[in-house]
């Protein structure tokens, strides 16, 4: 395998988002990502991380479906769930919990996306499930006239959520940039101690 050959260790195993044309069926060969997952597993000696949903994939029928759907991806051969991004740590915690409850022990990990721009980040969680909390638009909306404020509240803001969802045992996170790094990789060295919080760390709870 040519992947394989270059030393790649670790795949992401995801469906894809289905375009228009598509509708509600895909064509080719895995139609749900457990089925690539089964495949890889069985053919290659990778790491397989999976997609997980704290506040339900789009395409869910229900909370107990999409939750059954995670563990269906676990039991073909994936080794740990990287979860869309998410704004209340208390969604995250209420579905580690539920997915404690079903039967999943294999790690969830968190996506942390910091926030660059309030009214993109608006747009693109109305297309992919996930809630942008009222009191978060309101505070980013609050910013928009000060980019460099806003770009530190949105610095303190993921430092705050990480160091919560530390507390509660979470060691490892996935952070999304959207062609953003800076963002997170200053988040990075606040929480590894590089760097002191750009704001004080109370305007972000």
């Amino acid at each position: 395998n040519h992947l394989e050959q270059l030393g790649v260790k670790h795949v992401v195993a995801l469906r894809g988002d289905k375009t228009e044309e598509q509708g509600n069926s895909i064509d080719g060969t895995y139609q749900y990502a457990e089925h690539l997952v089964k495949q890889i597993a069985r053919d290659y000696n990778f790491d397989i991380s999976v997609a997980a949903y704290p506040e339900i994939h789009p395409d869910a029928v229900s909370a107990q479906g999409d939750m059954d759907n995670l563990k269906r991806k676990f039991d073909a051969g994936a080794t740990r769930a990287l979860t869309q991004y998410f704004y209340d740590c208390d969604s995250f915690l209420r579905f580690r919990d539920q997915a404690l409850a079903a039967g999943i022990e294999k790690p969830i990990v968190p996506g942390i996306l910091p926030i660059h721009d309030i009214d993109k980040i608006i747009s693109f969680s109305e297309r992919c499930g996930a809630i942008v909390p009222d009191d978060v638009v309101e505070k980013f909306t609050s910013l928009k006239g000060d980019s460099e404020e806003s770009r530190q509240y949105a610095v303190a803001h993921c430092v705050y959520m990480c160091e919560r969802l530390a507390k509660e045992g979470i060691s490892d996170f996935h952070f999304y940039t959207l062609n953003q790094s800076d963002l997170s990789y200053e988040v990075t060295r606040v929480l590894r101690g590089e760097i002191e919080l750009p704001v004080n760390r109370m305007q972000a709870a």
